[in-house]
């Protein structure tokens, strides 16, 4: 019995990358052309068994792969760092409205400015989720019971759908804005190439070593802010950091891929019964990486079945993702303990 709870800790590591590097190999073979795995294998370490393997491969499809578990990492580890900074369960960027306010930036940046450039807008994205986040704080915190997890989701869906309205606003005024803002809105890991992912990794890299590094804080901050202060924390430092991290992630992902809804939400929760289950516990430590590399699983796999079930045509990953992370949302807000909060 104690070999095999000493083996849960390495399987909650080795399962979850397994995982993702079968999803990977299944992104990259999977789509108008189907290539089998083993030619999948023989095209990545350079012995292709045609020219046209060769291109689909490095082409499209790596491109595509990569971007689904850099963009699908930034908001899973965005998603369950907004859930420790704020003690609240449903937070997301999404549901919070960082990803309505990350796409109302760069509709401004494509329609009002004429920005076409990816990194024009990522800094419009960034300004956007920024402001969105301290706006839904303010409002969350309102009354006198302070910021409390309902309270929160409540504002955040409201500046979510004030954004929504503006931003349909500006589109349906600028015909250009409307036919490159409605294919990307509904999230997709489609039609971008190896440029556009180099052109956002120094951003989720900065963002994740700043939200890696805050995993020992969140330990002390899920105590309370009064013993975390008592143990040495920073507090403001901390939320302030956690804050710029969630900005970094989820900008130059939403940037790129557009708004995918539910996938911060989701992750964090699966990655703390996954470690409660490993005998961890609620150690940030390992929820943050973990939540970084479930989070790429359910994105690509959504991806791979968006591209299955609608062939020859494609259905986007963002779409999948809302409709199994709606149910989920949904059946957590009904939990008898989350609603007497």
């Amino acid at each position: 019995m104690t070999a095999r709870r000493s083996l849960r800790p390495a399987l909650l590591v080795v399962l979850p990358v397994t995982a993702l590097m079968a999803l990977c190999v299944l992104s990259i073979g999977l789509g108008a052309v189907d290539i089998p795995p083993d030619q999948v294998v023989r095209a990545l370490f350079g012995h292709p068994s045609s020219d046209l393997v060769d291109n689909i491969v490095w082409t499209v499809r790596v491109p595509r792969t990569v971007l689904g578990l850099t963009a699908g990492a930034a908001l899973g580890l965005s998603g369950a760092l907004m859930q420790a900074l704020t003690r609240n369960p449903l937070a997301d960027p999404g549901i919070l409205g960082v990803s309505a306010g990350a796409s109302f930036g760069i509709v401004l940046a494509i329609a009002l400015f004429g920005i076409g450039s990816l990194y024009g807008t990522i800094w419009f994205a960034f300004a956007g989720a920024l402001g969105t986040s301290v706006l839904v704080f303010l409002l969350g915190r309102t009354g006198r019971s302070g910021a409390t997890p309902v309270k929160l989701a409540l504002a955040g869906i409201a500046v979510t759908f004030l954004l929504f309205s503006l931003t349909n606003a500006i589109v349906l005024t600028d015909p250009d804005a409307l036919d490159r803002y409605r294919f990307w809105s509904a999230g997709t890991l489609a039609d971008q190439d190896a440029a556009v992912v180099r052109s956002i990794l120094p951003f989720l890299a900065v963002g994740a070593v700043l939200a890696l590094a805050t995993a020992p804080a969140l330990n002390s901050l899920a105590l309370g802010d009064d013993v975390a202060a008592s143990l040495g924390r920073r507090l403001g430092l901390v939320r302030l950091q956690g804050v710029v991290a969630v900005m970094l992630l989820t900008g130059a992902s939403v940037a790129v891929i557009g708004p995918v809804v539910f996938l911060g939400l989701v992750v964090p929760h699966v990655a703390r019964v996954l470690a409660q289950y490993a005998g961890i516990g609620p150690d940030h430590r390992w929820l943050l990486p973990l939540s970084a590399v479930l989070a790429p699983c359910l994105l690509l796999t959504a991806d791979i079945l968006g591209r299955v079930v609608a062939r020859p045509t494609e259905v986007q990953a963002g779409v999948l993702v809302a409709f199994i992370g709606g149910p989920f949302f949904i059946a957590l807000v009904r939990r008898r303990k989350l609603a007497e909060v």
